[in-house]
């Protein structure tokens, strides 16, 4: 069966939402390299409300109506109620996949507890991918036949950054040429290059073949241009050349590496032009959006300059209209950067993730070889080693979702469990440790910010901004209420069950201060006192051991298990819920599938991004009390930021390109999948933890992350109630969370640190 049958055939079955399939066109002609892939057709979305409670009548066989939306009769089935039947089908949809593999990476996007991943885990055909995205891969030699305008700010900020200088040491090193006499026809390949190198776009490097190389031997004071097929730089020979008889007086060449200027060269010509391309090279690959830079760079570099210089021709673009000569394009470029550059990836990693993996080992190398901060101080060692953090999680997640594309539902959900929260907890468990060891309390206070500061960030922040950057794109978007209900019903559960011993603590615990002062002069008289550090007794008395303790670890083994049944609830019984369908004729099969990761290597990323991370959060928890010791910062305000949201920097990536591509559900589970996973798996493992090595975690929070956190999911239920979402709803998010690091930020530091 075709796609186009099927498709036609699942149109005569269900009507679809006509809003839910407007696209901006210009957008989709630059993006649909990302998701073209990933079309998703919304099943009857029109309406969120049905009053109707009655059952199919047989005066409802034609059509029923609901809000004005029209289904076919046949969709209350064995007498289902009407409600259910319209629910039932608004959460269908159809997927579409390019392979086995890719179609089981959406389909756990939509499984509860899997983690959401947007880039692709195995390599798409380069023929099917848009012109924008090809030019992105091009090795620079194609000539266009119709240019765009040369004069764009990128070229012009090449010729300001780079162009002048890269020009003035070829005009030097071409000099220096000229000064050996044996390398004069190297110094006249520079200077051509340094023209070149000063604005290159428009302008072609040629290698010259036999016949233009024959027609300038014959007549050397000729001047001869090059042309080739604008859309072939292969070298080809003309259709119209007749080869010319080889003349006897001809001096034969010498072979290249017979010359003694090709040794004069490669002494001392090649090697700084060597440093000069590799730091170019260097620079412009990691600004990203100049990558045509660097590609132009490393092919002089590795190509050009290891050529005869008599076969380098440089043209312009005024000098190609000469047919009849042998050449083959090397180097044309006509941009020296592109917006579009931030989706390049190399072996399926994304560009920004392959230029930060660098800074992981410099973060290690300087922090465990520099103990006495002598090349970098401890403020630096920790920016470096939090920042490391990124890309490591970027490789994780990508480790995973390969895994889980490539295996069956048991394994995935194995590798989602034990290495989803693997970067959080690493960091959780190297700071209590070294809490515990250095008697620091307030390492234990900044853990619990973390685990605040990643469930407000989960639940407020990332739908707000997710919210935001949709509803501008697309006014208005719609999400699954049902499936989204599910997730709220477990945040409530979650945030009760964590705060519970600290609730029941603030009821049942004796209130003690530090220090307190009568505000009356006479002190055997009686008045109000003023008190310092005041906090609830936990440690003295029967109150913790006897009624907390024993509650904190009641709550640890059921939420886990409330966990548990969400999935089963979510994956199995009512799987409806998502009801996601790949089409038969959508999918391709396994074979012939190129995975960018295979299981194994996926397997053998995890580890080591796991080992990195773990060493990584050792040294920021070292060199993190100087920053704890900032008197302006307050502690819960570092917890809350830096520590709880630097981590989830690629989830939030990954939630905004789920927007951009109308897929505003995703977005949603991405922020609730890490805050459910946070109370209902990471707390219970750390109250785990403590009993097995007691490092002093106890699960009591302040009044301020267990308001802050109730007053969140209160929120956000109320938000995701109607289903709809729109930059607005966003923005409200957005503010709150904002107040709430205001408020973090002013308040005092925990007591006693």
């Amino acid at each position: 069966m075709s796609l186009s049958s099927q498709l036609s055939s699942d149109t005569t079955n269900r009507r679809r939402r006509p809003g839910e399939h407007m696209q901006d066109s210009s957008f989709d002609h630059d993006l649909q390299a990302s998701y073209h892939h990933e079309e998703i057709h919304e099943r009857l979305q029109g309406s969120q409300q049905l009053h109707s409670k009655q059952s199919c009548s047989p005066s409802s066989q034609n059509s029923l109506c609901p809000s004005s939306k029209c289904i076919p009769a046949h969709a209350c089935v064995r007498r289902h109620s009407c409600e259910d039947s319209w629910e039932e089908i608004q959460s269908k949809r159809t997927i579409r996949a390019e392979n086995e593999v890719e179609a089981n990476k959406l389909v756990n996007n939509y499984r509860f507890g899997f983690r959401k991943w947007k880039s692709h885990v195995t390599e798409r055909p380069f023929e099917e991918r848009s012109e924008v995205v090809k030019e992105l891969y091009s090795e620079l030699n194609t000539i266009k036949p119709h240019a765009d305008q040369y004069i764009t700010c990128g070229n012009v900020f090449y010729v300001l950054l780079f162009g002048w200088w890269v020009s003035l040491v070829y005009f030097v090193v071409g000099a220096l040429m000229f000064v050996t006499v044996i390398g004069i026809p190297y110094g006249k390949l520079c200077w051509k290059l340094c023209c070149y190198f000063l604005w290159p776009f428009g302008n072609t490097i040629h290698e010259i073949g036999n016949t233009l190389r024959r027609c300038c031997e014959e007549a050397p004071d000729c001047e001869c241009s090059v042309t080739v097929e604008d859309n072939s730089p292969v070298l080809l020979p003309s259709p119209a050349e007749v080869p010319a008889p080889e003349a006897p007086e001809r001096p034969l060449r010498t072979p290249y590496w017979h010359r003694l200027s090709t040794y004069v060269w490669l002494l001392l010509g090649y090697p700084p032009l060597v440093i000069l391309h590799s730091l170019v090279c260097f620079i412009s690959w990691i600004l990203v959006f100049t990558i045509p830079v660097s590609k132009m760079n490393a092919h002089t570099l590795s190509i050009i300059l290891l050529l005869p210089p008599e076969d380098v021709l440089i043209s312009t673009s005024s000098h190609r209209n000469h047919k009849g000569y042998e050449t083959r394009a090397l180097l044309c470029c006509y941009r020296a950067a592109n917006w579009y550059y931030y989706k390049y990836t190399v072996d399926g990693i994304n560009v920004f993730a392959v230029n930060l993996l660098p800074l992981v080992i410099v973060a290690l190398v300087i922090g465990y070889v520099d103990k006495e901060n002598q090349f970098a101080s401890s403020d630096v060692k920790f920016a470096m080693a939090i920042s490391s953090i990124i890309p490591l999680s970027y490789y994780i997640g990508m480790g995973i979702a390969s895994i889980s594309a490539q295996s069956n539902f048991a394994v995935g959900a194995v590798v989602n469990a034990t290495f989803g929260s693997i970067t959080e907890l690493t960091f959780y468990i190297t700071a209590l440790l070294r809490g515990h060891r250095a008697t620091n309390p307030c390492l234990q206070e900044v853990v619990k910010a973390a685990l605040t500061g990643t469930l407000l960030g989960c639940i407020l922040f990332i739908p707000g901004i997710c919210m935001i950057i949709g509803g501008l794109k697309h006014r208005e978007q719609k999400f699954n209420s049902r499936s989204a209900g599910v997730s709220s019903a477990l945040l409530f559960i979650s945030v009760g069950g964590v705060f519970a011993p600290t609730l029941f603590s603030k009821a049942y615990g004796n209130l003690v201060c530090d220090a307190c002062t009568n505000t009356n002069a006479t002190s055997n008289s009686s008045g109000s006192f003023v008190c310092h550090n005041c906090h609830y007794d936990l440690k003295n008395g029967t109150l913790f051991h006897d009624h907390i303790e024993p509650l904190v670890y009641t709550v640890s083994v059921l939420l886990p298990a409330a966990y548990i049944i969400g999935l089963i609830f979510t994956l199995k019984t009512h799987s409806h819920i998502y009801n996601i369908h790949v089409g038969e004729a959508q999918v391709t099969g396994h074979h012939g599938t190129v995975v960018h990761w295979s299981r194994w290597r996926s397997l053998l990323i995890l580890i080591i991004a796991t080992v990195l991370m773990s060493a990584c959060a050792d040294l920021a928890t070292e060199h993190i009390q100087p920053i704890l010791n900032q008197p302006n910062i307050s502690q819960y305000f570092i917890g809350v930021t830096v520590l709880a949201m630097v981590p989830e920097i690629p989830e939030i990536v990954n939630g905004i390109q789920f927007a951009l591509q109308n897929n505003i559900s995703l977005s949603l589970e991405v922020g609730s999948c890490i805050a459910v996973q946070v109370c209902m798996l990471q707390i219970p493992i750390l109250v785990l933890f403590n009993a097995f090595c007691d490092v002093g975690f106890v699960l009591v929070f302040s009044d301020q992350h267990m308001w802050a956190s109730i007053f969140s999911v209160i929120l956000v239920n109320y938000i995701f109630m109607d289903g709809k979402s729109d930059y607005f709803q966003g923005t409200a998010l957005v503010v709150v969370y904002l107040i709430l690091l205001a408020l973090y930020f002013f308040a005092p530091s925990p007591a006693g640190c």
